[in-house]
């Protein structure tokens, strides 16, 4: 493993305790820029629209930007000392798909900022799951729910989508058979993983 993109540090579901030991072998973790002070060491935080150049294994590089995410319903500076700072990650390079990761992302127009820069985007990794606590935000999702997923990969033009973050967890109030529904919905299941497909 050359590099880790971490979503946030902060939450469990995000970053368990196994996980958290797994870092220590790891040569580079990109994150929030609070997560890299946290973490220390080979951890690196990326502000909006920052970028790192990797080399490749094989030659060439890869380019990881950070871009916005923000963890709830509502602008960033009312969600954030609540939930904490999040970012996603797109990733570029010459004759390289581009890919991109939206982490524990909640806003549609986070989406918008990035399809401007980036769209089309080959690959989309949703975090979806529709994760509520009722205590914050009234109940509102604190990443996609699936239809905004559905929505999201249509605003990127994302070729194909991976959903993730939405199983495995009480917190998460929808999972696949919610992701398939809204996808089909919204005539985008053509769009959806065929081996993420497969497993539902």
């Amino acid at each position: 493993m050359d590099v880790v993109l971490l979503s946030h540090d902060e939450h469990a579901d995000n970053l368990d305790t196994s996980g958290r030991a797994l870092l220590a072998d790891v040569p580079l973790t990109l994150t929030t820029p609070g997560g890299g002070e946290r973490l220390g060491g080979k951890a690196k935080g990326l502000a909006d629209w920052e970028s790192v150049e990797l080399d490749r294994p094989g030659g060439g590089t890869v380019t990881v930007t950070g871009v916005p995410a923000v963890h709830g319903p509502g602008p960033r500076e009312k969600v954030e000392p609540f939930t904490g700072q999040v970012v996603g990650f797109v990733l570029t390079g010459e004759g390289l798909p581009t890919v991109y990761v939206s982490g524990d992302n909640a806003s549609l127009d986070a989406v918008k900022e990035i399809a401007e820069r980036f769209a089309p985007v080959d690959t989309a990794v949703l975090f979806a799951g529709a994760p509520r606590f009722p205590v914050l935000f009234g109940g509102e999702p604190l990443v996609l729910d699936s239809a905004q997923a559905a929505e999201a990969a249509r605003i990127l033009g994302a070729r194909r989508v991976v959903p993730a973050h939405h199983d495995s967890w009480a917190h998460f109030t929808e999972g696949r058979d919610e992701l398939l529904a809204a996808f089909t919905a919204a005539g985008l299941a053509d769009r959806l993983d065929p081996d993420w497909t497969r497993r539902a």
